[in-house]
């Protein structure tokens, strides 16, 4: 019953913010899966780009961390630091550090290749809110599997 549940709120909990004019869906979507590899859900991933928006569980800041799509190779390409909390920063070697220009430091060209093109992830709390972004779409992990540990898997639709 609990995994009734799980699946529609997955569903519902799919929410279409205003469509940009250039939005293409493409080949690409991030399967979400359980610990048991068990598809929960398919998010669509358009443009090529997904993000990964989240609140620090210590200082509570907005931390966003993009990842786009090349030669069927997920890369890690920048995140958004308003603050190095712990946890956070720069590394030398390891992409740009930049002043963002809505405050905050850019880490852009991180270009990292993401292993095997998946991404584990132990889903935060509500105040966490780990949220996944594409486009107009954005799926809320923590309101519906908080505390969970998930699989983030890039699929090619074919």
């Amino acid at each position: 019953m609990s995994r009734i549940l799980l699946t529609l709120s997955l569903v519902l909990s799919v929410m279409t913010l205003p469509t940009a004019a250039s939005e293409n869906v493409s080949d690409f979507q991030l399967e979400i899966r359980d610990t048991s590899n068990n598809l929960i859900q398919a998010f669509p991933v358009i443009n090529d780009e997904w993000c990964l928006y989240w609140n620090h569980s210590v200082t509570g800041i907005a931390v966003q961390d993009c990842y786009r799509i090349e030669a069927k190779q997920l890369l890690l390409s920048h995140s958004w630091q308003p603050d190095f909390a712990a946890g956070l920063g720069h590394f030398e070697g390891r992409g740009t550090l930049s002043e963002h220009p809505e405050g905050g430091y850019l880490i852009s060209d991180i270009n990292e290749p993401v292993t095997n093109n998946a991404l584990w992830l132990r889903v935060g709390s509500r105040a966490v809110a780990h949220r996944l972004v594409s486009g107009s779409k954005e799926l809320n992990l923590s309101e519906i599997a908080a505390g969970q540990r998930l699989l983030l898997l890039l699929h090619i639709k074919h």
